[in-house]
């Protein structure tokens, strides 16, 4: 019977790991441990949640459905921020050190699960949220704020229902390593979906607001203690181990060089 190590079977009454893969490197190569997935640490602080909307508009209905969210999140125990995209430039316009952009980033790297909700129009989501999400970087330094977060997308339609803005944010939560959960909102003539005050009127649009925030919570409770583990992964250490060996090749050629001249004195 052959024995196992790390999830790899070895030879009988051998070490040497038993492989059908030519191209791995069985050093850093880990196989998948439930018992791993259990945290090490049980965060007992309410969750974290970043809500972004992508309307400058005074009467904005994604921001209307953006702070029904909030209220939602609130009473589900989360605690929240809304991020107000007025005077945020446009990528690139200028410096990453400029204070709403900055405000932003922060917000991002303090979140652990976020709500993306933008307008449609002319059937893709706006350059309001488009530029929030382009000033959020993928990795600064060896700090990626986005990833292993959670993140629910929603939008708001002026007309019939439409998924296109919502499908385009799936697409960007991946880019940005996020787990995006399964459920999503999309409001139809929103414009009718909400009183003067900005609340919104019970219909199955608002139940489903309710289903998604539900959902959000429960996903960043599942997994905000073991995203470290979710998001290791194999071309990373593999990458991490390359750059250690060379460094530490580099070392001794050093050390050799100088005990060299030493010999040589």
């Amino acid at each position: 019977m052959s024995a196992v190590l790390r999830g790899r079977p070895l030879l009988q009454g051998g070490s040497r790991p038993v492989s059908d893969l030519p191209n791995i490197d069985l050093s850093v190569l880990d196989v998948p441990d439930l018992g791993r997935l259990e945290p090490r640490r049980v965060s007992k602080h309410p969750p974290r949640i970043l809500l972004l909307y992508g309307s400058l508009r005074e009467r904005s209905y994604s921001r209307f459905l953006t702070l029904e969210a909030e209220r939602l999140l609130r009473h589900f125990g989360a605690e929240t921020r809304v991020f107000d995209p007025h005077g945020l430039p446009l990528p690139d316009a200028t410096a990453s050190d400029h204070p709403k952009v900055q405000e932003l980033r922060e917000l991002s790297l303090w979140s652990e699960g976020q709500v993306w909700c933008s307008p449609e129009r002319h059937g893709a989501m706006s350059a309001v949220m488009k530029a929030q999400i382009d000033w959020i970087p993928l990795a600064t330094g060896s700090v990626r704020p986005t990833q292993g977060r959670t993140l629910a997308v929603m939008q708001v339609c002026g007309g019939s229902q439409s998924f296109n803005a919502v499908n385009q944010l799936r697409v960007l939560g991946r880019w940005m390593r996020m787990v995006t959960i399964p459920n999503q909102s999309s409001v139809a003539k929103a414009f009718q979906e909400f009183d003067e005050a900005g609340r919104m009127k019970p219909s199955s649009y608002y139940d489903r607001v309710v289903d998604v925030m539900e959902e959000l919570v429960k996903f960043t409770l599942l997994t905000r203690d073991r995203s470290d583990y979710l998001t290791d992964r194999y071309s990373e250490r593999k990458e991490t181990g390359e750059k250690e060996a060379k460094r530490l090749a580099t070392e001794a050629m050093l050390h050799e060089v100088k005990a060299a001249e030493w010999r040589s004195l």
